[in-house]
């Protein structure tokens, strides 16, 4: 498989100061982890299942400041390059916002606002129909707090499972899931569960913003695009995710969600696309890490195939 660009760079300021990662058009082989906030991030981007052109998706961790900042994943609409340049123009924007909201000593929440005004502006100003989804998680002082438009959701869960915050997709089958007219079964199998009723890129765009959710040290905050959420059931996702290193975990939901699309099982859904997520969890105090134990010496050959 094709790596896909990376693009990264400095996003500068009193606050912002610390580097913005943005991926845009990727092809990934494997998850990556970085450093961001308090904690950690993992990222994951890859085109559709023999696609032929590129991955509409794109990712970004925007720093705002040494301990906080957001977590973005844009899904493009409208073909694949208007698509890339929907969900590339949408970052894009945020990042700008950011750091301008850095120099002025804006609140997180009001540069948040602000880039994402201006991403429906500069989105709508492309001009060839071009849109994008888009949601953003402000870490901020041990929570996070979610901003979302179209159907790419997000997710707050606790290491045994418990859902703390999942979003509701700006969608017509996204709605009646919500006022109880379809059960979730349904709603995977939808033949209009494709239909988006609110994008970045629309003259009547609405933002979305949650309440603040206060983050223990082994919950995971995921935002994932429609390739996730519409191949794996939120308790799938849960199960997956919840709990063991954050590497691992978000590698498992990558292959998970990659095989549905290829090989579905019985009654199961599957819908090949291209497949973003980014989930993140504060870092353990090193005071609160579980101290490591010693193991005996083995007397035995090891085990070369674990």
């Amino acid at each position: 498989m094709r790596a896909g660009r990376h693009v990264a760079g400095c996003v500068v300021g009193t606050k912002a100061s610390l580097d913005a990662r943005v991926f845009v058009d990727q092809n990934m082989e494997k998850v990556e982890l970085h450093p961001f906030a308090d904690g950690v991030a993992a990222i994951f981007s890859a085109r559709g299942p023999d696609k032929p052109d590129g991955n509409e998706d794109a990712a970004a961790l925007i720093p705002f400041g040494e301990s906080s900042g957001i977590l973005v994943v844009a899904d493009g609409v409208g073909g694949a390059r208007a698509g890339q340049d929907a969900a590339h123009t949408a970052i894009r924007s945020l990042r700008v916002a950011l750091e301008q909201g850095a120099q002025k000593d804006e609140m997180l929440r009001t540069a948040i606002l602000n880039g994402i005004e201006s991403a429906n502006r500069d989105v709508i100003e492309i001009g060839v129909g071009a849109a994008t989804t888009l949601a953003v998680v402000e870490i901020q002082d041990g929570a996070a707090r979610p901003y979302h438009i179209g159907d790419a959701e997000i997710l707050v869960m606790g290491q045994r499972g418990r859902i703390k915050l999942q979003t509701v997709s700006h969608s017509p089958v996204g709605f009646a899931v919500e006022a109880g007219f379809l059960d979730t079964d349904e709603a995977m199998h939808h033949e209009e569960r494709h239909i988006v009723s609110n994008v970045i890129g629309s003259t009547e765009m609405r933002i979305e913003m949650g309440a603040n959710v206060a983050l223990a040290l082994r919950d995971t905050v995921l935002l994932g695009s429609d390739g996730l959420f519409d191949n794996l059931h939120v308790d799938e996702i849960v199960t997956i995710l919840r709990k063991g290193p954050l590497q691992r975990a978000a590698r498992a939901l990558s292959e998970a969600a990659a095989a549905r699309m290829r090989e579905p099982a019985a009654d199961q859904p599957s819908k090949p696309d291209d497949l973003t997520f980014v989930a993140f969890r504060r870092n353990v105090p090193r005071k609160q890490r579980p101290r490591a134990i010693e193991a005996p010496v083995a007397r035995v050959a090891p085990n070369t195939n674990a």
